[in-house]
């Protein structure tokens, strides 16, 4: 078990400990015009807000959470594992989080599980500078890779030129954390795994570095939906009828945002924090580039395959992330 799993596991038992206490305090009631009582509810983000959020901030402003009789707060979080220790705890109602990280968390026992897919492509993928040569995974022989501490970005890689007839052990892999775009701005690594192609990407591009990008996914990795919508075992049990109302909502609030996804943008840029402040040239590709990953071809906005999460699951056991198969089915309900 790596050292952010052991981290996570840890603290998400003793946030279960202070659990069964919070959870014993109900928290009070609002009331909207209409003297009509709202639930509190509590959205725990992934990351500071940005273009991916947009339809929970429309569905926010709009009123629709009201209409579906709830008080939602969308609170950013402290730390990465935030949303996972506290959805397990009790202590948000949902949240959101990543594919491979509820499957980790389940192999560990912890009680999360996933209610939709918010993207349903993989946004971290392989950026290479466009200057090094590399038409495909097989020419990054030779080549250094920068990666944000994750182990299974390592491994997504080493498919990835496996599959493209390359050989994974002449490619050097550099732990940079989170700096990412620093390490390829300096010119420290040919190319980086971990970033986003809505917002690291376009940083990068915005610098005046051209970059060749490649999905995991045509390469023989899993298509993993890049982030969920996450709660509670005992959360989805004993809140159903409120998280159906919020998903509905949300679905509502996405629809207007395909529809005019400028107007859109505008409520979010409103909402922006003064401590993580939005290049709006930045979001507006974003969320051009996230839309269709999001909405999908033919399915419901939020629907998940039992198939996807079976696919991701083997991968992780193949590659040693996860130590034995787990029910796909165990993974997510959908809404």
């Amino acid at each position: 078990m790596s050292g952010w799993m052991k981290k996570l596991a840890a603290g998400v038992v003793a946030i279960l400990m202070l659990g069964v206490t919070a959870c014993s305090q109900t928290p009070a009631t609002t009331l909207t015009k209409e003297d009509k009582p709202l639930q509190p509810f509590t959205v725990m983000l992934d990351w500071y807000p940005n273009s991916v959020h947009t339809f929970l901030y429309v569905a926010k402003e709009k009123g629709y959470f009201k209409e579906a009789g709830l008080d939602v707060t969308l609170q950013p979080p402290s730390d990465a594992n935030d949303p996972v220790k506290l959805v397990a705890a009790g202590q948000a109602d949902v949240a959101l989080s990543y594919m491979r990280q509820v499957v980790i968390s389940r192999a560990q026992q912890i009680p999360v599980v996933s209610l939709a897919a918010i993207v349903r492509h993989p946004l971290n993928q392989l950026m290479v500078r466009a200057d090094v040569g590399v038409n495909s995974p097989k020419d990054l022989v030779g080549k250094t890779i920068g990666y944000a501490s994750s182990d299974l970005d390592v491994s997504l890689v080493k498919t990835m030129i496996t599959s493209d007839g390359g050989d994974p052990e002449a490619v050097k892999f550099v732990d940079v954390g989170y700096d990412l775009i620093p390490a390829m701005l300096t010119k420290k690594v040919d190319g980086i795994i971990g970033g986003y192609i809505n917002h690291e990407k376009l940083l990068i591009e915005k610098s005046g570095m051209a970059l060749k990008t490649f999905s995991p996914s045509a390469y023989a990795a899993p298509n993993q939906y890049e982030l969920v919508l996450i709660t509670g075992e005992k959360t989805v049990k004993e809140k159903e009828s409120q998280i159906r109302a919020f998903w509905a909502a949300c679905q509502k609030a996405q629809a207007e945002v395909t529809a005019d996804p400028d107007k859109a943008l505008q409520t979010l840029l409103t909402a922006q924090m003064k401590e993580f402040p939005l290049d709006e040239s930045v979001e507006k590709q974003g969320l051009q580039m996230l839309l269709p990953m999001m909405n999908g071809e033919n399915v419901t906005f939020g629907a998940q395959e039992e198939s996807e999460w079976k696919t991701l699951i083997d991968w992780m056991v193949a590659n040693k992330h996860i130590e034995a198969p787990i029910k796909a089915s165990d993974m997510f309900r959908n809404l």
